[in-house]
């Protein structure tokens, strides 16, 4: 019998009960927490590239496939992993049966969006790319797959357009390969060919026949050109060839939404024409049978975010990768172009000589300041007497195009008495004087110098170096009076086009407008400027420069060449050889030891970050180095740069030595960045 005021017994027993079954309940629900839950049935492994910018950890990695994201983590598809405690992006690459990891493998905690925008194909030609330029894969990711847009994704997709127009081959007959080149693309093959293009008459339409005899081949075609104005030109050609609507343009500046749904309706096989800028080499065009860069000596194909791929390189790759055929175009010939035709990995493509001379505008030089001095009436207009003649009567049927080197007033000054480039006290940068401006001011920190004195002879006046555009409109229009004078520059106005009423059109390289006909002549001033540039690539830059402003003469029209006549560089355009010149240039190169016939790597940074790379890197036996050595104008170290060079067949062993060596200072993590840059377009 129980106490008086106590529970009775049943009722103590069945509470026990009570809090017993609870707590086996409680650890029941804990322990299936604790149980993983089921993973995928089949190829339950995802091989992800993961977004970390680190190069020890450039390499793919394995996680667990939950079976409830089975369906969505499909290849190419981004996803979110945990990686060193952090949720960062990826892509999946593969999904595998098992995987090569011995320990334990993390889940996958979410996919992102299963829309698979990673072709395998562009995986592939990325980690190509990486290993060429000494990068990573997930940089190279970061240049070939634009941001999401999740509204975007969820559009209906768009119509594949139907091509209304065929192939033109008059584009392609007056060079003796060019209808075969055009037969091998629409019959499928890897036809690759290096294309001197003739002089006045139009480079889109040639293109656009080439895009559409790949297509009537049933392929696709990339054609990646310098420059908006260029685009519009193909476009242009483009619609005329195969109907509105036949292709897709791809750019950087046309905004997140428009470029991703556009780059969507690529990867979906909406479109397997496309056309743009740098942007556009790394689009996933649908079974790829042509690649084309068009003038591919512009310092606009070369990309200026690590790992700091060449457009041209890019397309060679992407064409041998995928078995595909290669176009590379321009008015002039880069020694690069020179070295495919050498290796035989394409083919010379040129109109014959008899062609140049019929199609072709009337080069000839003009001497340089000597002939000015004993022309004292062309002097104010830095015009000799036969450039003056040639314009006044070249103005009687049409516009007359002049190039000038550089764009502003006065965009470089010296001093007046020992020639020494005029710099700014302050930051050392070189002074310029604007139009309408009587105080020179800094080109890079804007500050005025209205009481400077030469450092070296103590005098306070100025000389021009070089005359930009807007100074030179106003002397030329003093020397043609009652002519209309117009120009067309990167900081100004770039015309497009203009009509054919005699005018003066004054322009920078590259911002040359076309003539509804062709210009009547075009005048090429300060060439020795050009060729005086600190550049290895001066004299192939500044042929590239005056090829593409003669080519926009028309036939029979006259260009005349304000330059040294004995100059090689002058001498391949009077005789209109670019291949010649092309080939000149890279007999040199291989003297001298420079790209395209050895690999080059230059190496940025701290010199003792550099050191370090060096030291790490196990370098092929034929290397040469060179540095590090300081760039700062104060001789310290905290800016130094190395140059490390090898035979051209060796190029693979030092990008990957230099990758490794990146890699050891990645894991170390060592203090100080370093720049790696393989062949890079501006070697100084």
């Amino acid at each position: 019998m129980s106490s008086a005021g106590g529970p009775p017994e049943a009722a103590v027993e069945q509470l026990e009960l009570v809090r017993e079954t609870a707590r086996r309940t409680t650890k029941a629900v804990r322990k299936k927490e604790r149980e993983p839950a089921p993973v995928a049935a089949e190829r339950p492994v995802a091989r992800v590239a993961v977004d970390v910018p680190f190069p020890h950890l450039d390499r793919p990695f394995d996680y667990l496939v939950p079976a409830e994201l089975d369906a969505d983590a499909a290849p190419g598809a981004r996803v979110r992993v945990r990686f060193a405690g952090q949720l960062v992006d990826g892509f999946v690459l593969a999904r595998e049966d098992r995987s090569e990891h011995t320990g334990s493998l993390a889940r996958l905690p979410k996919v992102v969006s299963p829309e698979p925008v990673l072709a395998p194909e562009i995986a592939d030609l990325a980690r190509a790319v990486a290993n060429r330029y000494a990068g990573t894969v997930a940089d190279v990711l970061r240049l070939a797959v634009p941001p999401r847009h999740a509204r975007v994704e969820a559009e209906p997709p768009p119509e594949p357009p139907r091509p209304t127009g065929g192939v033109d081959p008059r584009s392609w007959e007056v060079y003796p390969d060019g209808p075969t080149f055009l037969a091998a693309l629409a019959d499928g093959r890897p036809a690759r060919a290096v294309w001197a293009a003739l002089p006045g008459a139009p480079w889109a339409p040639a293109v656009a026949a080439a895009v559409a005899a790949t297509l009537a081949g049933g392929r696709g075609a990339l054609v990646v050109v310098p420059d908006a104005r260029d685009l519009q030109r193909l476009g242009a050609a483009l619609d005329a060839a195969l109907g509105p609507g036949g292709h897709v343009e791809l750019t950087a500046d046309l905004g997140p939404a428009e470029r991703y749904r556009r780059w969507l309706a690529v990867r979906r096989g909406a479109a397997r024409a496309v056309i743009g800028t740098r942007a556009a080499m790394f689009a996933p065009v649908a079974d790829l049978g042509l690649v084309v860069v068009w003038d591919d000596g512009d310092d606009l194909h070369a990309e200026p975010r690590a790992p700091y791929p060449h457009v041209r390189e890019v397309l060679c790759l992407r064409a041998h990768l995928a078995g595909a055929a290669a176009l590379i175009g321009g008015y002039a010939v880069t020694a690069e172009g020179a070295a495919l035709v050498e290796s035989g990995w394409a083919r010379a493509l040129a109109a014959p000589r008899e062609t140049v001379r019929a199609r072709g505008p009337r080069v000839a030089p003009a001497g340089t300041d000597t002939d000015l001095e004993r022309d004292p009436a062309a002097r104010a207009a830095r015009l000799p007497s036969v450039a003056w003649q040639t314009a006044r009567a070249a103005l009687a049927s049409g516009p007359v195009l002049l190039q000038v080197p550089r764009r502003g007033y006065l965009p470089i000054l010296a001093c007046v008495r020992c020639r020494d480039v005029a710099r700014c006290r302050a930051c050392s940068g070189p002074l310029g004087l604007a139009a309408g401006e009587r105080t020179a001011t800094c080109r890079l920190c804007a500050q005025a110098a209205g009481d400077w004195a030469c450092p070296a002879c103590g005098a306070t006046a100025f000389r021009s170096v070089v005359v930009g555009v807007a100074r030179t409109a106003e002397e030329i229009g003093r020397a043609f009076p009652n002519v209309p004078v117009r120009h067309s520059s990167a900081d100004g106005t770039v015309l497009a086009v203009v009509d054919d009423t005699p005018a003066l059109i004054l322009a920078t390289p590259g911002a040359e407008p076309e003539a509804a006909h062709g210009y009547a002549a075009a005048l090429l001033l300060d060439g020795d400027a050009l060729l005086a540039r600190a550049d290895l690539r001066a004299a192939e830059e500044t042929v590239r420069r005056w090829a593409n402003a003669a080519a926009l003469v028309r036939p029979g029209g006259s260009v005349v060449l304000m330059a040294d006549p004995a100059a090689p560089a002058v001498q391949a355009l009077v005789r209109w050889d670019p291949f010649g010149f092309a080939e000149r240039e890279l007999t040199d190169r291989q003297e001298l030891g420079f790209p395209p016939a050895v690999r080059l790597a230059v190496l940025t940074g701290p010199a003792a970050a550099i050191e370090e790379l060096l030291e790490a890197a196990r370098l092929p036996a034929a290397a040469s180095r060179l540095g590090p050595v300081p760039t700062g104008r104060d001789g310290s170290d905290e800016t130094a740069r190395a140059v490390v060079r090898v035979p051209r067949a060796q190029g693979s062993d030092l990008a990957a030595a230099l990758r490794a060596g990146a890699g050891v200072r990645s894991a170390r993590k060592a203090a100080g960045s370093v720049r790696i840059q393989i062949d890079p377009a501006a070697l100084g």
